[in-house]
């Protein structure tokens, strides 16, 4: 094996989770707030023809 290959690293299963729940909370955007409904229709509504 030449010096440039790298060897394989053992990295314990609670770890990689761990780093994969970190990464993935901070690579989700924050979820967009409901659309409130309107209560009451807009004045220049009109009901259709």
């Amino acid at each position: 094996m030449s010096a440039s290959q790298t060897q394989p690293v053992q990295v314990p299963m609670r770890d990689l989770l761990a780093a994969c729940a970190a990464a993935r909370t901070l690579s989700t955007p924050p979820r967009a707030p409901e659309p409130e409904p309107r209560q009451q229709p807009a004045p220049h509504h009109r009901d259709a023809a």
